[in-house]
């Protein structure tokens, strides 16, 4: 499972024309799922994604996570993220996991960082061809990977 955490002051995501979901101050996940991603890693990711102490303090310090700001967070499906390019050009997908599954995943993952969160997370629409705006701040953006956990 990867995930690409961008520290965000707004972000939306628009299907076909009309916005469907949207934040304000908080993170933007981008989240990838391979075939060999089981509910271990989603809990790993989650975990790792709710305590990242990328949020700043009263001091302007990147020292806080959106669990203690009580930021927001929108979660993207992006199977790109699985696109190998060693062997040419055009992106290899092999990796990445089956539409079903990774549905299943996405929504398991959803429900598991809300609960984590302690409330609802944003979402935008699985397997749509989406419109993603946002507004990074800082730029602060993080690359989490559930195989290179050790």
């Amino acid at each position: 499972m990867r995930a690409v955490v961008q520290r965000v002051l707004s972000a939306s995501v628009r299907v076909d024309g009309v916005e469907i979901s949207s934040i304000g101050k908080g993170i933007l996940v981008l989240v990838g799922f391979s075939k060999d991603d089981t509910e271990e890693d989603i809990k790993y990711v989650s975990k790792k994604i709710i305590n990242l102490r990328i949020m700043d303090d009263h001091m302007g310090k990147m020292n806080l996570s959106v669990k203690d700001t009580n930021s927001d967070i929108l979660v993207v499906s992006q199977f790109t993220l699985y696109g190998d390019v060693r062997s040419g050009n055009r992106p290899s997908f092999d990796q990445a996991c089956d539409y079903k599954k990774a549905e299943e995943l996405y929504n398991t993952f959803c429900e598991i960082l809300s609960k984590d969160i302690g409330k609802e997370v944003k979402k935008g629409k699985f397997g749509a061809f989406m419109e993603v705006n946002l507004v990074n701040y800082g730029p602060v953006t993080i690359l989490i990977d559930s195989k290179k956990n050790f």
